[in-house]
């Protein structure tokens, strides 16, 4: 535990001016950004007499080795800053809202020639149109299922696109009426664009305007006899009316609007946002989060809109953003959004009438969302908890192993051999330090070699970060002890690149486990125990878990550690050696398929995709390809002399593949001059 005092600035050595401050850990890594109108003012509050601070407080400062600033022209600035380095370094004391579930939302694909309406979840995409977010994906379908009818918009996929249009024949909805088929051209690509925009003003509210055009054109109709057309348009009319009906009407003046409540306690707080648009709800979602900082509700509202819209531009940051509280600096934060919009934004807190009405509401669905969760957190914190603790028990370990990284090998008969390693902490999975590596030091199928590979390459980065950062002063090494690391041990796709510099962001290898999990038997312990002996390291425990019986295996012990059934740790450890063999296999099965989708052109410097794909169709095959002359692969569109001899030298080097054989005849196989098999 760091003293403050160590490490606080000097007296005038802050500046008096607003910025953005970075907290580090002895490891240089960032564990909390904070912004102030007045770094002075705001960094003194933390060097105070530790009694003094918030436990939360204390616990960061105590864990901080140092403290820097930047200072910034204006509160707004501060803020937008602020949300970057969050986002960035994702500080560990620092609120982080988590989504307690991925939303659908309802898309329009406007980057494309034909847009697509369809259902999208994950990162927002760059040109594409967004409504929602839904709380379920039939609810969308439904939704555009009734507008087709009006707004026959392409929902098909590239593939199913391509097909009809080379065969000229449209896919079902085309047939019916639900897609105005731009892939038979049946509509130009700007009368389809039209359709598009116009089922995007219907979702966003402009709903009036396409109703009452709609009516005038069946009375229009009527009056001419059309009674046909007629009806269709009474049926497109009701279509719209029943979709408009999915969303109830909760502000009578057509407002576009998010309301945002938050329910909250003394280690918790949940977030609930309304998305109200032309006056109906149109989307729902929710956060909940670990109160890590001491943070009042403005804070929490604070964190919430930069969330929420620190990714929007444009109409997707509404015109008002209504709140329970409002955050320590609205004028700054009310800029910001503007500046994200584009045009004003008003932030303020509902005091009457229907707005506030539906306040309440989503304050009842925030409290709900946070009893919901604590009821599931309890019972998760507990178990999580006891796991730990029996497998710091059984393994005889002094604490239990908060960060828990696991290694497993994978390959097919020796080839494409590959390790995973995976990182749980506090029983969690820690997806973003997942890492996986290719096996370089030999070939073929040796699982005890892997594992004593991977293991001291992956600690000899971890001594390697040491040494860099001064963490570690050289010292005699031990008998058979490896001198830090050159990186060219590499670590696998896509890890073989050099450490990055001191800059806060989390480090591939630079933490070390409390516990080490090997896939395997007492040879892979023994491997990976050894690879450490070799380093050095004899602060960090080894395991191994069995898959026949579930046994666990220590260094040099005869006889295996046996967890009842039972175990909430055994259950834990199989958690995560199941995770690391899904890892590991998931890589060595794309490598695989990567080898398998290898081209004899590939070893050809220069010539990239476009131009491969260009030789294969000019001659139907690589085997007709192999025939030509050079002259003749000049004349493909594209390639040069140069490389024409280039592909000729890399084709005629190529082993000629065995012939395939009827199994039932007896027969071999040749390829005729049109590529296809006899």
């Amino acid at each position: 535990m760091a003293d403050p005092s160590s490490y606080r600035p000097k007296p005038g050595q802050i500046p008096d001016s607003p910025g953005v401050y970075k907290f580090r850990d002895e490891h240089r890594r960032v564990i909390y950004v904070g912004k102030a109108k007045s770094l002075r003012q705001r960094l003194a509050n933390y060097f105070q007499d530790l009694a003094s601070l918030h436990p939360r407080t204390r616990t960061m400062v105590t864990t901080a080795a140092s403290v820097e600033w930047t200072v910034v022209a204006t509160e707004v600035e501060a803020l937008q800053l602020e949300y970057s380095w969050i986002k960035e370094f994702d500080p560990r004391f620092n609120v982080k809202y988590r989504d307690d579930k991925s939303y659908p939302y309802l898309a329009v694909t406007l980057n494309e020639e034909f847009p697509r309406v369809q259902v999208m979840r994950g990162a927002k995409k760059k040109g594409v149109r967004y409504f929602g977010p839904y709380g379920h994906a039939w609810a969308i379908r439904e939704t555009v299922d009734l507008m087709l009818r009006v707004f026959p918009v392409r929902t098909c996929s590239a593939g199913v696109f391509k097909n009809a249009t080379r065969t000229g024949r449209p896919c079902l909805l085309g047939y019916i009426g639900k897609c105005s088929a731009p892939c038979v051209g049946r509509v130009t690509p700007e009368e389809h664009r039209e359709l598009a925009d116009g089922f995007c003003d219907f979702m966003a509210g402009r709903t009036g305007t396409y109703i009452r055009r709609l009516e005038k054109d069946m009375m229009a109709a009527a009056e001419e006899m059309e009674y046909e057309r007629a009806a269709r348009l009474r049926d497109d009319v009701e279509a719209l009316k029943r979709a408009m009906e999915k969303s109830a009407v909760v502000l009578a003046d057509a407002t576009d609007a998010d309301l945002i409540a938050v329910a909250e306690d003394e280690l918790e707080a949940a977030v609930q946002i309304f998305h109200v648009r032309g006056g109906r709800v149109r989307g729902q979602r929710g956060w909940v989060t670990d109160k890590v900082e001491a943070v009042d509700t403005s804070g929490l509202v604070e964190h919430a809109l930069q969330q929420l819209y620190g990714e929007e531009t444009g109409d997707s940051v509404p015109k008002e953003v209504l709140v329970p509280a409002l955050p320590e600096d609205p004028e700054a934060v009310s800029q910001w959004l503007a500046d994200r919009r584009g045009s004003q934004v008003s932030l303020r807190i509902p005091q009457r009438g229907d707005k506030k009405d539906l306040m309440v509401t989503v304050q009842r669905n925030a409290q709900q969302a946070l009893g919901l969760h604590k009821t599931k957190r309890a019972s998760d914190l507990t178990t999580r908890s006891r796991a730990l603790e029996e497998i710091a028990e059984a393994l005889g370990l002094d604490t239990a192993p908060l960060r828990i990284e696991c290694f497993d090998i994978s390959h097919l008969q020796g080839d494409d051999v590959v390790a995973s390693m995976v990182v749980f902490e506090d029983g969690l999975a820690r997806k973003s330090e997942y890492r996986r590596f290719q096996i370089k030091g030999f070939e073929g199928q040796d699982d005890v070699r892997s594992m004593h590979e991977v293991i001291g390459r992956r600690f000899r980065r971890y001594l390697q970060e040491k040494e860099r950062t001064g963490e570690w002063e050289e010292s005699p090494a031990p008998s058979g002890a490896v001198p830090a690391p050159d990186t060219a041990a590499g670590d696998g796709d896509p890890f073989d690149s050099e450490p990055r510099e001191d800059d806060g962001r989390p480090k591939r290898f630079a933490y070390p486990p409390q516990l080490v999990v090997v896939d395997g038997g007492q040879p892979q312990v023994a491997a990976a125990k050894r690879a450490l002996d070799e380093l050095g390291i004899d602060d960090i425990a080894v395991c191994g878990l069995a898959k026949r019986l579930e046994e666990v295996w220590l260094p040099d012990d005869d006889d295996p550690v046996v967890l009842p059934r039972s175990s909430e740790g055994l259950y834990l450890l199989q958690r995560v050696r199941d995770e690391a063999h899904r890892f590991a296999i998931t890589y060595q099965r794309a490598k695989r398929a990567k080898r398998i989708r290898s081209s004899p052109l590939d070893a050809v410097a220069g010539l990239g995709e476009t131009r491969k794909q260009a030789l294969i169709k000019h001659f139907g095959s690589v085997k007709k390809l192999k025939q030509a002359t050079i002259d003749e692969i000049c004349e493909v569109p594209g390639i040069g002399r140069r490389t024409a001899e280039s592909v000729a030298v890399a084709l005629a080097s190529t082993t000629p593949a065995a012939p395939a054989v009827n199994t039932a005849t007896g027969e071999i196989i040749e390829e005729d001059d049109g590529g296809s098999t006899t």
